[in-house]
């Protein structure tokens, strides 16, 4: 039996199943920050600044002006999942929540019924690069939560379970488990109102490093959920005697136990699974509803309410170059963990 579904180059972004909507991988090798955190202005002509998704010098600004990043925009209708690998990322959203997370932080967000935030990359080394690594993953939320309260939390490193395997030779694979069970092991809960917040839904995020010449298999879940593992970075791998090359996108059987034979350098993936929800996905820019009208009214509404409104004085807030991470709840009534 082909346990293979299908395989294809990874775009930008990434092609995902459901529950899960987007996924978008950032690798950018930021130069030394400048006294405001951001990039040097002689190094941002020629840019297309507010939207610069080229990558030029091995990095983008993306919508940021001054500071790289994404400054204020809104959300309704499901989740965003960032996994920060290296560097810093700012949040402020428009509850009066802010924090600041790094490598091996994950930060969880259920929009629900409607939230403004930015997420910013600041270069807080003035002596050295600022490289950036992280994924961020929309996870959808089924119609009957889809207008709950907003809740923000953080998945701190060290809250994050790591899952070390060694092959018969020693070779090792390190698996980040971000969300679901991996040989026992469990992830941290996730936010309360979440499709993955129901173990039924055998929702799986998992980044993973295999050693070179390591061989891993991975375990069968559901026969009713989807699997797609993400190889993003090496030169290639055998999954079930077939030849993988690097920067492709594999579907899988979910239902089926995997087996990985990597070759010899390292290998990187990001693997997503979970049941999927089932349900009609309206998708238009930052919202994602049910339905077209639901669409128009997500619009009309934020047109009315700005989601709350913007407490923090400017579309791009920084946090202070020496901070450390933290997260701070603002005037949420929901605490952040």
């Amino acid at each position: 039996m082909n346990k293979i579904i299908k395989i294809k180059p990874l775009g930008f972004p990434w092609e995902t199943q459901d529950p899960f909507l987007f996924c978008a991988y950032h690798r950018d090798e930021y130069p030394e920050g400048n006294k405001q955190m951001g990039v040097d202005p002689k190094d941002l002509k020629e840019r297309n600044l507010g939207s610069d998704f080229t990558l030029r010098n091995g990095w983008r600004m993306y919508h940021g002006s001054t500071v790289p990043g994404f400054p204020v925009h809104p959300h309704r209708g499901f989740e965003t999942i960032t996994i920060n690998k290296e560097g810093v990322v700012d949040h402020s959203d428009s509850m009066g929540a802010k924090g600041r997370f790094m490598e091996g932080d994950v930060q969880w967000m259920t929009a629900g019924k409607g939230i403004q935030h930015s997420e910013m990359f600041p270069l807080i080394h003035q002596n050295k690069p600022n490289p950036l690594e992280i994924f961020q993953v929309w996870l959808n939320l089924p119609e009957a939560k889809k207008f709950v309260d907003p809740y923000f939390k953080m998945l701190w490193k060290e809250d994050v379970p790591v899952l070390t395997i060694a092959d018969k030779n020693g070779n090792k694979t390190i698996i980040d488990i971000i969300s679901g069970s991996l040989n026992g092991t469990d992830a941290a809960t996730p936010t309360p109102d979440s499709w993955a917040a129901n173990p039924d839904h055998v929702v799986g995020i998992f980044t993973v490093k295999m050693a070179a010449d390591a061989i891993w298999t991975i375990p069968a879940i559901s026969q009713e959920a989807n699997r797609s593992l993400y190889f993003y970075k090496s030169g290639s791998v055998k999954i079930e005697n077939e030849i993988i090359k690097g920067n492709h996108l594999v579907h899988l059987k979910a239902d089926e136990n995997i087996t990985i034979q990597n070759s010899d350098t390292e290998a990187y993936f990001l693997i997503l699974e979970g049941k999927p929800i089932n349900e009609p996905v309206a998708q238009y820019g930052p919202f994602v509803m049910n339905s077209h009208e639901e669409i128009q009214q997500a619009y009309l509404d934020y047109r009315q309410t700005q989601f709350g409104g913007w407490p923090w004085g400017k579309s791009d807030p920084v946090h202070a170059r020496d901070a450390k991470k933290f997260a701070s709840p603002g005037n949420r009534t929901n605490p952040i963990v």
